[in-house]
């Protein structure tokens, strides 16, 4: 502990270290301009550096979670933590809400993307490489979401029920890496409840083995709108609510210190912490506002650019097919929507606006030049929306008819035809919407 976060938490009023453990708005905590405590700024990750508005201003996209996992290469992904941690310091950016390193437990978990795997002790190695390279350009680490935060339905309130043997040897191991080995400088409580009790309110969990057990010096942050109470969280050990205008700290906490119900002390150590952040991350000397960078870098595309290769997994080449000979091939059929269409990012929280975006086919296309023919055919549709109606062309005359179009033909019909309208040779289709197939000819 330095001399000067003690020399400034004995100046600080009641009412100012409650300020700097509440949100002052979406991005920044609250500071306090008499002492010259600057206001942290954080900024959504894992894939990239936002910033503080979601449109506007743009960033490098770095490959999602589960793809840095697929490089096995704790190395490659210190880059891409070296990287990310540059570009927070050309957006005045405190603390990047990241890692994400949740298991993969469920295959239609919303955001299994942001994390690194279904294996604990690969995400942990992945955890230490990305903390280790954003902290080395002096920008914090928010490791989320502690803990057990695997799905996204009902995340606001579900319970995950989990044994004690199940956390330590599943879920905790990330966390734990990113703490013990990394230092990381931060940790987010999850939305969901852990045995019947908000993580954000989790004393077990959140002083008993991260503070205590751990050693953890660093602050807990809430996920957005993720508190639920005053006094149990701030006894808890949660140190920030976020965002602002806040819902429980602020003059919430004040009369809670006031009441009784959270002793000073309590706040003094949240305060404490949160000085701490702001030391270890410049913003005690360097606030984070002022127009935010948003150059591209080419020494952060290639590193985004390696990690994406890196990330690709060939599992078998019989006879050594691949790489093709492009000048050999008279043609070449690239078949899927996201040849042209790429999903290039994940929603929600990993989403930046790239600096640009190349398309696997446009690329291609460049590649080999006019000498090869490259043929594309978009294929099933792969957005989150209903299928087309399917056309003409892909349905067949019944009954061995050369017309006909939109009769049925093994269980095919138009949506248009009127229930139970016969055809032309006497079948009839049944309910429009009905998931049983015609009566068959015959």
């Amino acid at each position: 502990m330095t001399e000067r976060i003690e020399s400034l938490l004995g100046r600080l009023t009641l009412e100012e270290k409650v300020a700097i453990c509440s949100g002052a708005d979406l991005w920044h905590s609250g500071g306090v301009e008499r002492l010259g405590v600057g206001a942290l700024k954080v900024s959504d990750g894992p894939s990239g550096v936002r910033g503080e508005r979601f449109s506007g201003t743009s960033s490098t996209s770095f490959p999602c979670g589960t793809a840095l996992g697929a490089t096995w290469d704790t190395g490659l992904v210190r880059l891409v933590g070296e990287a990310m941690g540059d570009e927070a310091r050309g957006k005045g950016v405190h603390v990047v809400l990241a890692p994400t390193v949740n298991i993969h437990r469920h295959p239609l978990a919303g955001r299994n993307f942001e994390c690194y795997s279904e294996d604990p002790y690969l995400s942990a190695r992945m955890s230490v490489a990305f903390v280790e390279g954003v902290q080395s350009r002096g920008v914090g680490c928010s490791v989320k979401h502690f803990v057990a935060n695997d799905q996204e339905h009902d995340r606001m309130t579900i319970s995950a029920e989990v044994d004690e043997r199940t956390l330590r040897e599943i879920y905790l191991p990330p966390f734990e890496a990113a703490v013990r080995e990394a230092g990381a400088w931060a940790v987010m409580s999850a939305y969901n409840r852990v045995g019947g009790t908000y993580c954000a309110e989790h004393r077990d969990l959140l002083t008993g083995i991260l503070k205590e057990e751990w050693g953890f010096d660093g602050f807990v942050i809430s996920d957005w709108w993720g508190t639920h109470s005053t006094d149990t969280a701030a006894n808890a050990g949660l140190d920030l609510e976020m965002p602002g205008p806040v819902r429980w700290f602020g003059t919430h906490l004040v009369q809670a210190v006031s009441a009784g119900d959270v002793a000073e002390e309590v706040v003094d150590g949240m305060a404490r912490r949160m000085l701490r952040a702001a030391e270890r991350t410049g913003a005690l000397d360097r606030p984070g506002v002022g127009e935010e960078d948003c150059t591209e870098r080419p020494e952060r595309s290639a590193v985004a650019r390696r990690a994406a290769t890196e990330s690709v997994v060939l599992l078998r080449n019989d006879g050594g097919v691949l790489p093709f000979d492009a000048p050999s091939l008279g043609s070449i059929a690239i078949i899927g929507a996201h040849a042209a269409y790429p999903a290039v990012m994940g929603g929600g929280s990993s989403m930046v606006t790239p600096h640009r975006v190349s398309t696997p086919l446009a690329s291609l296309r460049s590649g080999v030049g006019g000498a090869v023919d490259v043929v594309y055919e978009r294929g099933a549709p792969s957005a989150p929306a209903p299928l087309p109606v399917l056309g003409d062309a892909h349905l067949a005359a019944p009954c061995g008819a050369s017309t006909g179009v939109g009769r049925p033909s093994t269980g095919l019909r138009r949506s248009w035809r009127r229930a139970n309208a016969p055809t032309s040779c006497g079948c009839r289709t049944g309910p429009t919407r009905s998931t049983s197939p015609p009566t068959p000819c015959g």
